[in-house]
């Protein structure tokens, strides 16, 4: 039996999207439920992919549609093509996810100069009959024939010109026949054939246009900021005219039951007199509100009123409408339930759940992480007009403006000076780290979101802007150029890390009060903005209390901690050591690595033994009574030792100068020689470092134990976890964990008390999460490093690939989304999956976490709660965001279960 490619609009429901688009399903809904809609019928998404996969309209839809438009010509008496009893219909591209702007759509299709002549007959309105056929013809060479608009705009020039008019509205009906002829001349020239005068030419080729629109560069980019997959294909709706340039009462408008960008009651929308659809939306003229609308037309108003309530009560959510007015008459063209400002889904839903129309669980799920953290973002206002002088990668979200500074030390000698200032990098490197603290912001031009500049922004709650290939920084010279402008140091600018522009001068910030709130420190500064603080603060709540996985955060200092605690982590999942030795300390870890003998080594190691305890006890003093993870010592040897390319210069300068290289120098540069790894991240770091130098994890377990004793005698409760990173073999494992326990035991003796520390490991290498059940005997917990995972899985360099090859690979689709921001659950995550079922062999109630930049990540969250893991921990700023989907998770995969069961 052949597939059914059309169905009337009398056809299916709001739950047909799959078939019938977005569009089309809620068009079905409406006549179902009684509304005034134009009648049409829709052709199936099924058709549009077979169209996609062929190249070709599937040979039964033209009989198909011959037979629909039959029936419509029937049921309206009118005939398509005829002029005696003319019908027009609008052409219509209608995808399951909205895509609002994305697709074509031509309206007035089955005019040409012979119904267009009857058509201002028939209504005693030629003006009217050749304004449609003008936007026909108009519509038909941009969509269809591809003609630049470009090309239009200089042939509406010089008509406006020669009938000595500024705009289309006041030409006269020869002017409007001769735009037509404009247009249709061009359209000629360009496509080097007649223009069609078939209707049903028409009809078809406009299908065709729609169906090619779903692989339009907009419609793809959308699709993959969204993540619509690229295989649905889109629906076209064909439906009759309905005409609002007709008389002086008709007219198009868009309405919405609430405000889309504050959520506030009420309805909201625009409506424009004697207009077409897409002149309101092309903000051509001028348009009246809804409350003037009324005042000029109050029967018609309180009809759409009426709509307005119907709808919303009956989707029970914020609905977009549009509507035409033709001579008096309201007809509903579609509805779709609102896109809204992230401030709108928090309000409207708590709104909704006062109402009776949701449940709390409902409006958990109708907002998200990603919309509490645009809240949470500090946000420019461009309503003075600011330029955008380069745009960049959005690698931490926020809105900054400082002083332009090249340097890391100056920028902490500056900010501690009471100076804000930006910190100007090609790129950074651990080095940085003292000025990237000090800086408001980070600008590089070179990287992308999993970048050092990144990541430890994103840590900290910087604002940054990576990747920003179109400025070329000097760093030696203290500028950066931008095209033809050059920014000096001293020179104020502001950067954008929600969209990556970067302005020159300083944009006025606008700041978010759900973080003052968050924080501690609520500072509402109009009555909108303690609404949506109340109703963040609800739905977050309500997520806190029926969420099973447990939120803590990545912290390597007290300040850290302390914030962390506030917006309100559960302990600390990811104490990185190795981050108290960058900056001022990096010399410690330098001198330890380099060191000429053991003596010298174990010096060291006991100067920085109080400076791990110092930083310890600061943390479990913020953490009391919850869990402290402390990662032993992972620095990639890269990142802590000189460059090798650096000494071999240096050294190979000062022999072709004659001079005498200094001994230490050429000790250092012998080490470093000697030390040099070809790939840094797969060398001597992790668990080799401390098998190689085991005095080194002792000290930290020591310093450990030490700090535990010092916050207990304060009064606190410390609770202090180890963790051992990049382990592979059992072997490793169970060496250092014996060689820590007995560091412990004896770090304990003679102080009167003793616990038993728990001892786990990272799961970062495929092979350990292949043999977890074998680590499981050694471990007491394990946690997920899938920053390492993902990089070791995909043999992709994590420091390399976003400025290389990987832009490329999303573009061609061949990844849907960065692998390294949200985890790639069919890969990485069958790892993750297996290595927790292999736990849960050894013990049921095996702890698992997950301490990689993914604990964030709301997508990535609900494949975690599905594992059944025990906690995510991510950046202090993401904990809200965490704790929110960490909510969410669990009302959809309730939802999940019960529908399958």
């Amino acid at each position: 039996m052949a597939t059914q490619f059309i169905y009337p609009f009398t056809y299916g429901d709001r739950t047909k999207s799959d078939l019938l688009g977005g569009k089309g399903a809620n068009l079905a809904e409406m006549v179902r439920i009684g509304l005034p809609v134009p009648p049409g019928f829709t052709i199936t998404t099924e058709a549009c992919r077979e169209f996609l996969s062929t190249g070709k309209i599937p040979a039964t839809l033209q009989a198909e549609m011959d037979v629909a438009l039959k029936e419509l010509e029937k049921s309206l008496g009118k005939e398509f093509g005829n002029p005696a009893k003319p019908l027009l219909v609008s052409v219509r591209s209608g995808a399951k996810f909205s895509m609002p702007g994305m697709m074509e759509t031509v309206l007035n299709v089955g005019i040409t100069p012979e119904v267009a002549q009857a058509l201002g007959e028939q209504t005693g309105n030629p003006r009217f009959a050749w304004d449609s056929y003008r936007r026909f013809i108009d519509m038909f060479g941009r969509t269809v024939c591809n003609v630049p608009v470009s090309e239009f705009h200089r042939i509406e020039a010089r008509i406006l010109a020669h009938f000595g008019v500024a705009s289309i509205q006041e030409l006269t009906v020869e002017g409007l026949q001769a735009l037509a002829e404009g247009y249709m001349h061009e359209t000629e020239s360009i496509t080097g054939k007649p223009f069609p005068t078939d209707p049903r030419e028409h009809l078809i080729r406009s299908v065709e246009a729609v169906f090619l629109s779903w692989n339009s560069e907009r419609a793809n980019v959308y699709r993959r900021r969204e993540r619509i997959p690229s295989d649905l294909g889109t629906a076209v709706n064909i439906q009759c005219m309905v005409f609002g340039n007709l008389s002086e009462d008709s007219g198009t408008g868009v309405a919405f039951t609430r405000d889309p960008s504050t959520g506030s009651k009420g309805s909201y929308g625009d409506y424009l007199e004697r207009a077409q659809g897409e002149d309101v939306v092309a903000g051509i003229r001028n348009t009246m509100s809804l409350a003037e609308f009324a005042d000029r037309s109050p029967v018609v108003a309180g009809e759409l009123d009426s709509v307005m309530a119907l709808l919303e009560d009956h989707y029970r959510d914020l609905c977009d409408i549009e509507f035409t007015v033709e001579k008096g008459k309201l007809w509903i063209l579609q509805t779709r339930v609102g896109k809204r400002t992230a401030e709108a889904a928090f309000r409207i839903a708590t709104q909704l759940v006062d109402e009776g129309k949701i449940s709390m669980e409902e409006a958990l799920v109708r907002t998200s992480g990603d919309q509490l953290a645009q809240l949470m973002f500090p946000q420019f206002d461009l309503a003075a007009g600011f330029k955008e002088i380069a745009r960049g990668i959005p690698a931490s979200p926020g809105a900054a403006v400082g002083e332009v500074v090249f340097d890391s030390r100056r920028a902490f000698d500056l900010a501690r000076g009471g100076k804000k200032v930006i910190l100007v990098r090609r790129e950074t490197s651990p080095d940085d780290l003292v000025g990237m603290v000090a800086s408001e912001g980070i600008l590089t031009s070179r990287g992308g979101k999993t970048s050092h500049a990144a990541v430890v922004a994103r840590g900290m709650g910087k604002t940054a802007v990576c990747g920003t290939e179109s400025i070329s920084v000097d760093e030696r010279a203290n500028l950066f150029t931008a095209e033809n402008l050059t920014v000096y140091e001293g020179e104020t600018i502001s950067i954008d890390g929600t969209t990556g522009s970067v302005y020159l001068g300083t944009v006025p910030v606008i700041a978010s009060p759900v973080t003052s709130y968050l924080e501690g420190r609520l500072s509402a500064s109009s009555d909108e903005a303690s609404k949506v603080v109340k109703a963040v603060d609800r739905v977050l709540c309500f997520a806190d209390e029926i969420r099973t996985l447990q939120v803590r955060t990545n912290a390597d200092t007290p300040e850290d901690a302390i914030r962390a605690r506030i917006l309100g982590a559960e302990g600390v999942g990811l104490c990185r050591t190795e981050h108290m030795f960058l900056g001022p300390r990096r010399s410690y870890v330098e001198r330890l690595v380099l060191a000429e003998n053991e003596h010298v080594q174990h010096g060291v190691i006991a100067e920085m033994e109080p400076l791990q305890r110092a930083d310890f006890v600061g943390i479990m003093m913020a953490m009391s009574g919850l869990p402290v993870t402390v990662r032993l010592l992972d620095p990639p040897l890269h990142e802590f030792l000189p460059p090798l390319a650096d000494l071999t210069a240096q050294i190979a300068r000062a022999e072709a100068l004659g001079e005498e290289v200094p001994a230490r120098d050429q000790a250092i540069f012998a080490a470093v020689k000697r030390l040099h790894e070809a790939n840094p991240m797969l060398g001597l770091r992790g668990v080799r470092l401390g098998i190689l130098i085991p005095e080194l994890y002792q000290m930290q377990v020591r310093a450990l134990v030490h700090a535990y004793l010092e916050v207990k005698k304060l009064g606190h409760n410390p609770k202090p976890e180890v963790m051992i990173p990049l382990v592979a073999t059992q072997r490793e494992l169970l060496y250092l964990r014996e060689t820590l326990e007995a560091e412990i035991k004896k770090t304990f003796v003679g102080t009167g008390q003793s616990i038993d520390i728990p001892i786990g490991t990272m799961i970062e290498t495929p092979r350990a999460a292949i043999t977890a059940d074998r680590l499981g005997n050694y471990a007491d917990f394990f946690s997920f490093g899938t920053n390492d995972l993902t990089q070791l899985t995909w043999a992709f360099s994590r420091d390399d690939v976003e400025s290389t090859f990987l832009p490329r690979y999303m573009d061609l689709e061949l990844l849907p989304f960065n692998p390294f921001e949200s985890l790639d659950q069919a890969g990485v995550g069958i790892l993750v999956r297996n290595a927790c079922e292999l736990a849960r062999t050894v013990r049921p109630d095996f702890k698992l976490g997950i301490c990689g930049e993914h604990g964030g990540d709301p997508r990535s969250i609900h494949f975690f709660h599905e594992l059944g893991l025990d906690y995510v921990s991510c950046s202090p700023f993401r904990v809200p965001v965490a704790r929110l989907e960490a909510g969410r998770a669990k009302v959809l995969k309730t939802a999940e279960d019960s529908a399958s069961a």
